[in-house]
C-alpha cells in the first residue's frame, strides 16, 4: 500500500490537460474509425505522464523527507515517515521513468521527447530550482504546457498558441494559489518547510494570483473569440462560458486564500461547489464544440 502511495495516483488528475487537443481540436466527433484511435493514444499518453509523474514525485519526496516532516500532512507520506526505504523509493521513480519513456516511444517519437524534456525539467525543480522565487512557480506551469502540447502531438493535430499560453496562466495561477495556501496553513513554520516561502509575502502572492487569474480569464476570452478558433471548433460561443469561469476562478483562490487547502487537488476533490463549477464547465463546451 505504501508502494502505491509514493505513487501519488490522487495526483494524476493533473494529466488530463492531456485531453485538452483530443476535445478542442473535435476528433471525438469524427467517425469512430478515426476517435476511437485518437482517444486510444491520448489515453496512452495520459498514462505515460502518470508514470513519468510519479517517478518525479518520489524522487522530490525523497529529497524532501526532512523537510517533510514539519508539514502537518505530508510527515505521514511513507517516505517522511520512513515506512518505504530510500533505495526502495529510487528504484520505484527509475522504473516508471522508464516505462513512461517506453510507452511514449511506441506511441510516436515526439512525445517520448516531450516526456524526456518533462522529467528532466522536474529533475531540475526537484533539486535546485524549486528554491528560486517566482521560477519555480513557472516551471510548474511549463510542466503543464508540456502535457497539453503532447496531448496535441500524440493525436497530430495543430498544436494552438492559445492552448498553450491558456495552460500556462491557469497553472501559473494554480501553483501561486498552492503557495499561498502553504503560508497560510503553516504560518511561522512555512519558511522551515519550503525556503521560498520565506520570501513570497501574502500581499505579494494576492497581488500574483491577481495577476494570473485575470490572464488566465483573458487568454481565455481571446481564445474564445479569436477567428481561428472559430474556424476550427465550429464556433466562439465557448465565450459565453466566461461566467462559470470566473466562478472557479475566484472561488478557487478564495479557499486558497483562506488557508482551506494548501493542495489544489484536495480542493478539486472536496469542494463540492468548486465541482459542480468545473463539471458544467466542461459539460458546457462539449456541448457548445459538438452539439
Amino acid at each position: 500500500m505504501d508502494l502505491l502511495r509514493i505513487l501519488r495516483p490522487g495526483h494524476w488528475v493533473k494529466n488530463v490537460f492531456v485531453f485538452a487537443a483530443l476535445v478542442f481540436s473535435r476528433r471525438l466527433g469524427e467517425p469512430l474509425a478515426e476517435s476511437l484511435p485518437a482517444l486510444g493514444l491520448t489515453l496512452g499518453a495520459f498514462f505515460c505522464f502518470c508514470l513519468a509523474s510519479s517517478a518525479v514525485y518520489i524522487l522530490n519526496d525523497v529529497l524532501d523527507r526532512r523537510t517533510d516532516s514539519v508539514h502537518p500532512q505530508r510527515r505521514n507520506r511513507p517516505i517522511a515517515a520512513g515506512r518505504v526505504i530510500i533505495s526502495t523509493a529510487l528504484a520505484v521513480a527509475a522504473g516508471c521513468a522508464v516505462l513512461a519513456l517506453i510507452g511514449s516511444f511506441l506511441l510516436s517519437k515526439t512525445l517520448a521527447a516531450i516526456i524526456l524534456t518533462y522529467i528532466l525539467l522536474m529533475v531540475l525543480y526537484s533539486i535546485g530550482l524549486k528554491h528560486v522565487m517566482i521560477l519555480d512557480c513557472a516551471i510548474i506551469a511549463l510542466g503543464f504546457c508540456l502535457r497539453a502540447v503532447a496531448g496535441a502531438v500524440v493525436i497530430n493535430v495543430y498544436i494552438s498558441p492559445w492552448l498553450v499560453i491558456c495552460t500556462f496562466a491557469l497553472t501559473l495561477f494554480l501553483a501561486f494559489s498552492k503557495r499561498r495556501g502553504e503560508i497560510a496553513q503553516l504560518q511561522e513554520n512555512s519558511e522551515a518547510f519550503r525556503k521560498t516561502l520565506g520570501e513570497y509575502t501574502p500581499e505579494l502572492l494576492a497581488h500574483m494570483l491577481d495577476v494570473s487569474s485575470m490572464l488566465a480569464v483573458v487568454c481565455f476570452l481571446l481564445y474564445a473569440m479569436d477567428s481561428e478558433t472559430a474556424k476550427r471548433v465550429g464556433t466562439n460561443h465557448l465565450v459565453y462560458t466566461t461566467p462559470v469561469v470566473l466562478y472557479c476562478i475566484f472561488r478557487f483562490s478564495a479557499l486558497t486564500q483562506k488557508g482551506m487547502y494548501s493542495d489544489p487537488v484536495k480542493l478539486i476533490f472536496q469542494d463540492r461547489p468548486f465541482q459542480i463549477g468545473l463539471a458544467l464547465w466542461a459539460v458546457l463546451c462539449v456541448g457548445i464544440i459538438y452539439f
